[in-house]
């Protein structure tokens, strides 16, 4: 009998070894976590009204019934134009209006390939780290540049998936929600699929992210709606403040709820 026991308690220990080396230690998330907050993306400062369409946007956020807890820019700030202080200082007036705070990723309009330093030290002046962390309700929000992962080129002391690891490895099993420009799936539009990350990088970067109590991720890039899934993983892609190929303008409200991630589009009157 003793050695039944024994055997079964090694094989409980050997199965709970396994899901950890698997799904990584998660932390007790607080009973009935409940809060909202709000992404707005591809703001596209710098060209036709989308200043203005901002301003609309920042003004409904305000006014919002529930209360907020943040508004998340997922990049595209300006259109190639951050080193223009006076774009970049108008779109920035206006987003101080939002009465809550707000978070950055840079996108691929904002960091330029072909003018890297120049236009990394203006983002970074202007809107705060490739990287940076904040947390509200026991939830890590994490927002991260990943373009060097699409575009395949490298700035200096920065490698976002040794990055990322970093931060994941800080939140210490808490809830993660992580933030980013360009999503890791397929473009699909003019009736065609477009390749963005290269396969080997999009492996790495859903492994990475399964490893970890991630929650969501959340991006932008594509001015249009989409959802799809990164493993276990839901990905958020929400279109665009900017009205490129005719887009109205949005925004969009989210809602945790336990763990649980739903959203509602606001569509702003031209």
């Amino acid at each position: 009998m003793f050695e039944i026991r024994l055997i079964t308690a090694r094989l409980i220990l050997l199965i709970s070894l396994l899901f950890i080396a698997e799904h990584g230690t998660y932390a007790q998330e607080p009973a009935e976590t409940h809060f909202y907050f709000v992404q707005i993306t591809d703001t596209h400062f710098g060209e036709g009204d989308h200043l203005e369409r901002t301003r609309k946007a920042v003004e409904r956020i305000n006014n919002l019934p529930m209360e907020i807890k943040c508004v998340v820019h997922t990049g595209d700030i300006t259109t190639d134009k951050i080193n223009d202080k006076a774009i970049a200082g108008d779109g920035l007036s206006v987003l101080r209006e939002l009465n809550v705070p707000i978070h950055y990723v840079p996108g691929n309009h904002d960091i330029l390939p072909h003018n890297l330093a120049s236009t990394c030290k203006a983002y970074v002046e202007n809107f705060g780290d490739l990287i940076t962390q904040a947390e509200y309700e026991n939830v890590v929000f994490i927002f991260v540049y990943t373009e060097p992962l699409i575009e395949l080129f490298t700035v200096e002391n920065y490698q976002p998936l040794k990055r990322l690891e970093k931060y994941l490895n800080k939140s210490e099993g808490k809830p993660v929600i992580i933030f980013h420009h360009t999503a890791s799936v397929d473009d699909f539009y003019q009736n065609k699929m477009y390749k963005n990350w290269k396969e080997h990088l999009r492996r790495k970067w859903v492994a990475l992210i399964n490893r970890y109590n991630v929650k969501a991720v959340i991006a932008g890039h594509f001015h249009r709606d989409e959802h799809h899934w990164l493993g276990k993983v839901p990905l958020y892609i929400s279109s665009s403040i900017a009205g490129n190929w005719g887009r109205q303008a949005t925004f969009r409200i989210y809602e945790y709820r336990d763990g649980k991630i739903g959203y509602r589009t606001q569509y702003i009157e031209q």
